[in-house]
């Protein structure tokens, strides 16, 4: 995959995650508030100050995450951002993720 490639898919995902995040924010499911800065967006939950961090590494062509429990990194695979350590797909770990943080159950897809 080359560069032109990567940040195109890597900017779908990231607007996917503030979309769907921003989605439950209105819909009064989730308190948090993204924000983006080029390719990194933050995630704070109100609630609890907490923030997960999700940005674009090029040099790399990976999506990271940051969170409380952990760092991930995830590579396109066969179409989907796959974990590049246990292979758990970036949308169904985040929504864990985002879940054990928030307090709230939550499910983040692609639109």
């Amino acid at each position: 995959m080359g560069e032109t490639e990567f940040l195109a898919q890597a900017e779908s995902a990231l607007n996917a995650i503030e979309t769907a995040l921003d989605r439950l924010n209105d819909e009064d499911m989730l308190d948090v508030e993204c924000s983006r800065s080029g390719n990194v967006l933050e995630i704070e939950f109100l609630n609890n100050g907490s923030k997960i961090i999700v940005n674009s590494q090029a040099a790399m062509r990976e999506l990271w995450v940051a969170a409380r429990a952990g760092g991930f990194h995830y590579r396109q695979r066969d179409g989907q951002w796959r974990n590049t350590r246990d292979d758990t797909e970036l949308y169904a770990a985040l929504s864990e993720l985002v879940t054990a943080q928030s307090g709230s159950p939550v499910v983040i897809a692609p639109d």
